[in-house]
Formats: C-alpha cells, sequence, structure tokens
C-alpha cells in the first residue's frame, strides 16, 4: 500500500513534470506552404496558460510564418522551452515581414529556452532592393529577446536574415552556444549578435558569416563574455558604435576570447561617433585573437561615421579606458594594423598591448595611435609607445 508521504511526493513531481505541445496538433503543416501563424500562435496561448514547466515541439519540416510575437507579460510563470527540430521560413515576399522590428520576438520572459532549429528570413530579395536604390522597408531581425531573464539558445541557426540576425535587448543571464549565422558578405546592416542593456550575458561556440558585425555591442551592456567564435566574412566583433545620443549608458566588463577573424573588415574593434556623450567603455578584454587576412585587425576609432555620411565632425564624449589587447597574431591586409585614434577632449587611458603580433606582406604592421594614453610595452611598433 502506497503511503501518503510517497503518493504525495508522486503527485508533486508529477505537478511539476513538463508539459508537452507539438505545433502540428494545432494545425500546422510542415510544407512550407501553408501559413502556419496562426498554430503557433495557439500553440503559445495555451503553453502561455498552464501552470506547469511547457516544452513546444516543432518536428522535421519546413514551417512558413509570419511575424510571431511571444509576450510572456501575462503569462503564468514558468519555464517554457521550444524545441526545434525543423526549419521556419520567412514569406518570399519580404514586405510580409519587411516593416516589423522583428520576425520572431520574445518578450517579458522569466526562463525561455530556444534549442536547436533553423530560421530562414530569405532575405537576399530586401538587400536587392536596398541595393539599387529603390525605396524599400528596413527590414526585420530574425529573432530578438527583450526585457527578459534566464534566456538559453543553442544549436540554433540563422540564415539570410533581412536586417540583424539575433538581437538581445534588456535582458539578464543569457546564454548563446553552438549558433549559427549566415548570410552573404555583402548583405546590408545583417548583423550577427547584437547585445545591449543588458547584463551577464555569454557566447560560446560560435560560428558567424555575415555582412556586417558578427557580434556588435551596444550601449548598457555590462558582464558579456565572448569565448570561441570563428568571425568571417563580416565586419569584426564591434563595441559600439557609441555615442549616439548626448546622454547614454556605457560599456563595462566585456571579454572577447579564443575568436577567429578570417576576411573580415574589422578584428577586434570600439568605435563612437565624433560628438559629445555621456557614454564610456572600460575593462574591456580582447585576448587570444587570430587575424586572418584582416583588414583592420585593431581599432579604436572614435571619429567613426560609415560611408563618411552626415559626419558630426565634432569631438567624441565617449571615455575610452582599461582596455587589454594581448597576444592578437596573424595577417592584416592593411599596412596598418593597429589604429587607435581616440578622444583629443577624453584621451583612452589605460591601453594595455602585450604580445601582439602581425604582420602585412611578411613584415610588421605598422600602427597608427593618437590620444591614446597609457600602452605598455610588449607591442611590437615602437611609434605607439
Amino acid at each position: 500500500m502506497t503511503s501518503p508521504l510517497v503518493l504525495f511526493v508522486f503527485l508533486f513531481i508529477s505537478s511539476c513534470s513538463a508539459q508537452s505541445y507539438n505545433v502540428l496538433s494545432f494545425g500546422a503543416k510542415p510544407d512550407g506552404k501553408t501559413d502556419a501563424t496562426k498554430a503557433f500562435m495557439a500553440v503559445w496561448e495555451t503553453a502561455c496558460a498552464s501552470p506547469r514547466p511547457v516544452t513546444i515541439v516543432v518536428p522535421k519540416g519546413r514551417f512558413l510564418l509570419r511575424s510571431l510575437n511571444f509576450d510572456g507579460s501575462k503569462c503564468k510563470p514558468k519555464q517554457v522551452t521550444f524545441r526545434i527540430d525543423g526549419t521556419l521560413v520567412a514569406p518570399a515576399d519580404y514586405r510580409v515581414i519587411g516593416n516589423e522590428d522583428y520576425w520572431i520576438f520574445f518578450n517579458h520572459l522569466d526562463g525561455i529556452t530556444v534549442y536547436g532549429g533553423v530560421l530562414d528570413a530569405r532575405g537576399a530579395s530586401l538587400w536587392d532592393c536596398k541595393k539599387s536604390g529603390k525605396t524599400c522597408p528596413s527590414g526585420a531581425t530574425t529573432i530578438g529577446f527583450q526585457s527578459s531573464s534566464n534566456v538559453v539558445v543553442s544549436g540554433l541557426t540563422s540564415l539570410n536574415s533581412q536586417m540583424f540576425h539575433v538581437v538581445i535587448n534588456g535582458c539578464n543571464n543569457v546564454k548563446l552556444q553552438g549558433v549559427k549565422v549566415s548570410a552573404a558578405g555583402n548583405s546590408p546592416n545583417t548583423d550577427g549578435i547584437h547585445v545591449q542593456s543588458s547584463s551577464t550575458v555569454s557566447i560560446f561556440n560560435t560560428k558567424i558569416s555575415t555582412g556586417d558585425d558578427c557580434v556588435s555591442i551596444g550601449p548598457g551592456t555590462n558582464g558579456l563574455w565572448i569565448e570561441n567564435v570563428a568571425c568571417g566574412p563580416g565586419h569584426g566583433i564591434s563595441i559600439g558604435s557609441l555615442g549616439k545620443d548626448s546622454v547614454e549608458a556605457g560599456v563595462q566588463n566585456v571579454t572577447v576570447k579564443t575568436v577567429t577573424f578570417k576576411g573580415t573588415d574589422n578584428g577586434v574593434r570600439i568605435k563612437s561617433w565624433a560628438r559629445a556623450s555621456s557614454g564610456f567603455a572600460r575593462n574591456i578584454r580582447f585576448q587570444h585573437c587570430v587575424m586572418n587576412n584582416v583588414e583592420n585587425p585593431i581599432v579604436i576609432d572614435q571619429n567613426y561615421c560609415p560611408r563618411n555620411e552626415n559626419c558630426p565632425r565634432q569631438v567624441s564624449g565617449i571615455k575610452i579606458s582599461d582596455v587589454l589587447f594581448v597576444d592578437i597574431h596573424g595577417t592584416s591586409a592593411t599596412e596598418v594594423g593597429v589604429k587607435l585614434d581616440c578622444s583629443p577632449t577624453k584621451p583612452c587611458t589605460g591601453i594595455r598591448l602585450q604580445d601582439v603580433k602581425l604582420t602585412y606582406r611578411n613584415k610588421p604592421a605598422a600602427s597608427a595611435c593618437i590620444h591614446a594614453g597609457g600602452i605598455e610595452a610588449g607591442f611590437l611598433q615602437p611609434n605607439c609607445l
């Protein structure tokens, strides 16, 4: 005879076990042609109402989806897991989602995991529109997380995003691992992973090939760890651009470690607009990085203005301090391998370069340093000391 205590424990465990919902049971068809948006939202509404942890299963196949907003503000608190074995595809007509901020959006959640799957935003036709000079929508970010905590993204692949691939905004305790990002090297504004206004974020074991920054780090980022990342093609790993607004949160406690850059426009970079701002970048570590034919391996640019259009032509108010570049080696595609162009009114301080070995055409790469203070020995180019 089962004791009351054993029965209580069994019922307690059962009540806490995850409830599983398959999108097929809600009418989704894995043919890549039938709009599955309503089915996915119906699954979400059911999962949202559940008091128990929930796993939403997306089986193998292709699921056509318009924009999705998974808002947890009215959900009962719990862990939600999306297990994606198939491919989510955006409509072929880029205008369907092109004016949305996000294609797939997670908001106000505590405990959300996205595991596996391929997200194919089919953004190439929008890129072509932008390159033609025609009037085009700005494009949707493929997947975004906002105002959420305890976020895990594992084994996800993002293809051909219209705009940014992955955005982390206003979140806490986020882990991205085994993520793959792929878009053409000339695709406009297709940052791989963008982090801003977030704390305690880690990016591990990720491969990014895209047309803009592999990882971009915006204002308000505090406690970001990036490790074991392959970047290229792309614009490198960038802090910034900072200083767009006169009152702006700073960036601090960032580590970029064990990254390989191949054929990128930049390697490791801090960039800010040349205008007044209350922002800052401090306690930054770039270490154990390999450069393979990178145009600008190490950059601090406080006169950032892409394409020289609408440049503020003022002086950057961003204060950059306590930045370490250590064990960075490989080949530069340009003669100047290190460019530190800091603000004349707020010079960079505490800049340390150790064991930096960059070559250009089998000779030591040159360096150019302006208003950069505190550079230590161990750096190959004497005119930066």
